[in-house]
């Protein structure tokens, strides 16, 4: 689980990132398809599966991006910043057991609305599995929530 960090938009800069390492459980998958409401046998069902390329039940690719969104509610920037926009190109499947590894990038510092632009990848491995880009507000320090490192 990811500390808590709350970063306002002076604390920023390009080139900054965090990364998340998340190994998917049977459970996530389950969980997450109750949440969603997206059951799709394809994310639930061996037998199901087997008979498409993937040939075991594969991730829900929503799953794998909220992964991104954990990062971006929680460090960096965290507390306090307004999800504006994502982007998601699935590159490749994710099946149960496999280690995610999830990084986030300051590419762009906006200055007109205190936005910054950042660079979104999750790999399994050496695979490209999603890529995209988020935009997100991020408050300036004299109005940001309290520095919440460690919580």
């Amino acid at each position: 689980m990811l500390h808590l960090r709350a970063l306002s938009y002076e604390d920023l800069y390009v080139g900054m990132s965090e990364e998340l390492v998340k190994t998917v459980k049977a459970q996530d998958i389950i969980g997450f398809a109750e949440l969603s409401g997206d059951r799709n046998p394809i994310h639930l069902s061996q037998h199901f599966a087997a008979k498409t390329p993937f040939k075991t039940p594969i991730a829900h690719g929503l799953y794998t991006a909220s992964l991104i969104s954990a990062i971006l509610g929680t460090r960096l920037p965290g507390p306090g910043a307004i999800y504006l926009s994502q982007t998601l190109n699935f590159k490749a499947p994710v099946h149960i057991g496999d280690e995610i590894h999830v990084v986030v990038t300051v590419a762009e510092l906006i200055e007109k609305g205190h936005r910054a632009r950042l660079t979104c990848t999750c790999t399994v491995g050496d695979t490209i599995v999603l890529e995209g880009e988020a935009l997100v507000k991020v408050p300036l320090a004299e109005d940001a929530p309290e520095k919440l490192e460690g919580h």
